[in-house]
Order: structure tokens, then sequence, then C-alpha cells
């Protein structure tokens, strides 16, 4: 193959990894219902199924990130989608819900390696003129991703069961596995270097200790779980601090404001957003009564919505300050987040549609000017390291997210089984969602506290 070729077949087998993660969340988020009546799961058992998955990718997004460059993101990627494919399998064998959470685990640190190599590789193979392209086609097909997994996830747990979406997403894996046997790049600019294994493991502990905190609130151990991670997160900052080769660089952060409160908008962002999905699903089907093709129909409405205005917003940050895109694209996040906080039994399908567009709008608003901040914030030698922070802050935001949800549904539900308990599940689905619009309102604040970015370069 000449290189045009080349680069036209790394970027599908990119575009295919960046489909991946979207659509097993989504589509997983559909069969959650299916999944607690086969096994009998208690709501807290059902919790981690999706937080398994989250956490894991949140742990392990940053070693990744370093192994991607000390060992070759094509080596990284592989040995991720390959991890990835053999837990997928196990996952669609898994005969009791241990089994199921334990595959999730390894689904989730094989998947992690998706989101820390596909944009850096595309960066790596275009150059500056068809750059622009080729990542808004990988954009594309992560937004295609998250728009298509709760409906096709809806329709295979209708007509061949909630194990089907497992064995699909092991199909797309293995034809990613193949391809990427097929490119003799490493793209590898660090080699030599040496993994921080000691903050890996530091930043891991901290984030196990205060998830699994949550989860266990209603136990005398849950908020001492959740103080040691907290503990444990200065810990990781100090350390980070005072070696050479750090996992995550802090003194990145010091003295550029634009970068500290775009990442921070951006945490609050996906802690108060990620975890929609997984409770409209819980309530579309246990309190609404719908199939899951039927749910899923409905939740497609946020994702498409993104899927259309994102480049438009992106646009117009260009043209507009980037701090008040965003900040309205926050405060329209808000607002749609407030229509759920006042669901019932007799909620009308076309108010939560609504709710679901307004978000949508919000999120596109906030997301692609949010990013633009942060990557323009640092000079082009920084692109690297910054992406990894950006990672960061939105799986910890995505795995707080749905610890959050966690945490709430077992103060409410206990260790019951859902369907035993409807009138308590919509009081915790309300319960979370005025904690969520909360944690919104406040990303607002933290998105109108960055600077200017065209006075931050003149400073």
């Amino acid at each position: 193959m000449n290189d045009n070729n080349i680069n036209k077949f790394i970027l599908i087998t990119t575009s295919l990894g960046a489909f991946i993660p979207p659509f097993m969340i989504s589509s997983v988020n559909i069969a959650m219902p299916t999944i607690s009546n086969e096994f009998a799961l208690s709501s807290t058992m059902l919790n981690w199924i999706p937080l398994s998955f989250t956490l894991s990718i949140a742990i392990f997004v940053l070693p990744y990130g370093r192994l991607a460059y000390i060992m070759s993101r094509k080596k990284v990627l592989l040995f991720g989608m390959i991890l990835f494919v053999l837990s997928s399998l196990l996952c669609a064998v898994a005969f009791n819900p241990i089994m199921l959470i334990f595959a999730r685990i390894f689904q989730g640190i094989g998947g992690a390696s998706i989101s820390v190599t596909v944009i850096s590789i595309l960066t790596s193979v275009f150059p500056a003129g068809s750059r622009g392209k080729a990542l808004g086609l990988n954009v594309a097909m992560t937004y295609i991703g998250l728009s298509s997994g709760p409906y096709l996830g809806g329709l295979m747990v209708k007509y061949f069961g909630w194990r089907s979406i497992f064995l699909f997403i092991s199909i797309i894996g293995i034809l990613v596995i193949i391809s990427l046997f097929k490119l003799n790049q490493d793209w590898a600019e660090s080699k030599g270097e040496k993994l921080d294994l000691m903050g890996s493991i530091i930043f891991g502990l901290s984030l196990i200790g205060i998830i699994l905190g949550f989860s266990a609130i209603k136990e005398p151990f849950g908020l001492w779980l959740i103080l040691a991670g907290i503990a444990l997160t200065f810990v990781f900052v100090y350390y980070e601090g005072k070696i050479s080769q750090p996992i995550l660089n802090i003194s990145l952060l010091k003295n550029n404001r634009v970068l500290v409160f775009s990442s921070l908008a951006a945490l609050l962002n996906y802690s108060a957003t990620f975890a929609l999905s997984y409770l409209l699903s819980l309530y579309l089907q246990y309190i609404k009564g719908f199939e899951p093709s039927q749910a899923g129909l409905i939740l497609i409405a946020q994702p498409v919505v993104m899927a259309v205005l994102s480049p438009l917003a992106g646009l117009l940050s260009d043209k507009i300050e980037i701090q008040k895109v965003a900040s309205i694209g926050m405060g329209i996040t808000t607002l749609g987040l407030s229509f759920f906080i006042f669901l019932n039994e007799g909620t009308s399908i076309y108010y939560i549609i609504v709710g679901l567009i307004v978000l949508g709008l919000g999120f596109a608003l906030f997301s692609s000017p949010n990013t633009n901040a942060i990557m323009s914030s640092v000079d082009k030698r920084y692109y690297g390291i910054t992406s990894g922070i950006l990672s960061v802050s939105r799986t910890i935001g995505q795995t707080f997210s749905m610890g959050l949800s966690s945490m709430i549904i077992a103060i409410y539900m206990g260790n019951e089984q859902i369907r035993h308990n409807i009138p308590q599940l919509l009081v915790s689905i309300k319960i979370v969602f005025m904690v969520m619009t909360i944690i919104c309102f406040i990303g607002i604040f933290a998105s109108l506290a960055r600077p200017s970015l065209k006075k931050s370069k003149e400073t």
C-alpha cells in the first residue's frame, strides 16, 4: 500500500476503535433491567455492572497514556483490544453476576487503551492540512456509537438477549485487531523512559477507595473508604509534583488558569451528565414499562442533537469567546438536568424528549468549545500531556457520576431488587438528578472563572 492508502486504512481502523467504548456504554445501559431480572440482582450489584467498566477505564487511562509513548501506541492499543475482546466474550457467557462484573473490569482495562491512543495515532499520521477531516470522522464515529447504542442495544436485547451485545462488540474488536496486525508503524516517542508505577498505584487506589466508599455508604467503613481515597488523591498530587517522569504532569497546571478551570468544568460536566442514560433506562423500563428497544429509541434524542450541533458549536467557539459559549452550554445543560427532577409515573414521553434535546444542546455548546479552550491554552509540544489531562477529567467525571448514582440508590433502596421497590427507585432517581443539577450549576462558575484565552496569551 502507498502512504495515502495506509493513512486511509489507519483512519478506518481507529474509527472502528472510537466506535467501541460509547456503543458499549450506551447499549449495556439499556440492557440493565433485563440483566437484573435474569440474575435477580440487588440495586447495589446492578450498579456495579456499568460502574466496574467506567472505574477500570478511569484507573488505567493515565498508565496507558504513558505506556503508549514509551512502548508504542500500536502495541498498547493492540494489547488493550485483545483484552477487550476476550473479556467481552467472557461477559457474553457469564453464568453469574460476579463473573459478569469481573469480566467488565477487564473489559474496562482493555477499553482504556482506546481513549489514549486513537486520537494521538491520527495526530501523528495525518499532517495539519488533512488532520481536521480525519479527527472529524473519528469524532463522528464516537457519536454514532453513542447514538446507535441505545436503539441497537434495545433491539438486540429484545430479539437475541443481552449477551448478544457483547458478542457484537467482540466482532468489531476482532476487526480492529486484524487491522492492527497489518500495520508496521509503532508511534513511540519516549522509548527508554520509565513508567511511574508508584504514581499509577496511588492514583488507582484513590479512585477505588472513593467509589467503593460510595457503594458501601450505609456500612460503617463506607465513609472511611471515601476519606482514605480523598487522602490518597492529595498524596498523588504531591508525589507527581516531585518526580521527573510523572504519569500526570502537575507542573503544566501551574499558572495556567484556563487549563485548570476548563479541566475542572469538564470534570463537573461529566459528573453531572454521564449517569443520565443509565438512570433513564431504569426509569423508562421499570416505571414506564417500556421494552428495551422503545426505551433506546427515546434515549437517542440527546446524542443525535449532540452529534448535529457539536461541529457548529466548535465553529462558534472560533468566532465568539470560548468562555462565553462553554458557560452558556453549561447553563443550558443545568436547565436540561432540572427537567428530570420532576419525573413521576405519569410524566409524558414528550416532556422527557424535550429535556433530552435541551441537554444535547447544552452539552454540544459546552463540550467542543471547552476542549478547544483546553488544547488552545498550551503550546503544541504539550498537546499529548494536555490530552491526557482532558481524558483524566472526563473519565474521573464519568466514574464519579456512576458512583454518586450508586451511592444514592444504595441509600434509598439498600440491597433490594429494583422491581420489588419501584416507588423508592423513583425517589432515588429524582434525588440523583437534583444533586447532578447542583453539580452542573457549580460547573457554570468553574467555566466562567477561566480567563479569556486572548488575555491569558497576552500575559
